[in-house]
């Protein structure tokens, strides 16, 4: 029964496998880059956007990007659940990127974590930087 569905649907398969491969790689890329670019006080109260100085024009492209790469990357990390990748963190780098209301009630609840935590700082202090902090 199941052996006859893979026969049937072996080119969606080699779809799936190649895009777990895809997402897998671009996370192992990806996440470092942009867990080492975050201040260490990104998470603690108070702190201002540095877009928030920006010419309007320029604001309002590069919220548009930013809110698009975060969307990929937190649709990236729930799927990440599912296949090999690195799920959690990846989806607290596509929270961390998105604009919505309760973001910042879902990054600390996320960066909390003691694994999560734990892993954005080694990222951060092979990379030479300050570790983040958490309030």
């Amino acid at each position: 029964m199941i052996w006859d569905w893979v026969r049937e649907n072996d080119g969606l398969l080699w779809w799936l496998g190649g895009i777990s491969l895809a997402t897998f790689v671009g996370s192992l890329i990806v996440i470092p880059v942009l867990v080492v670019k975050m201040a260490p006080d990104y998470f603690m109260p108070g702190r201002r956007s540095a877009m928030a100085e920006l010419h309007p024009v320029v604001r309002l492209f590069g919220l548009l990007g930013k809110n698009l790469l975060g969307g990929l990357l937190f649709l990236a990390g729930v799927a990440m659940l599912f296949i090999p990748g690195q799920g959690l963190l990846t989806m607290l780098l596509g929270l961390a990127l998105l604009d919505f209301p309760g973001k910042r009630t879902c990054e600390l609840w996320l960066v909390r974590k003691p694994k999560i935590h734990r892993a954005m700082n080694w990222i951060r202090r092979r990379y030479g930087h300050p570790p983040l902090q958490v309030p």
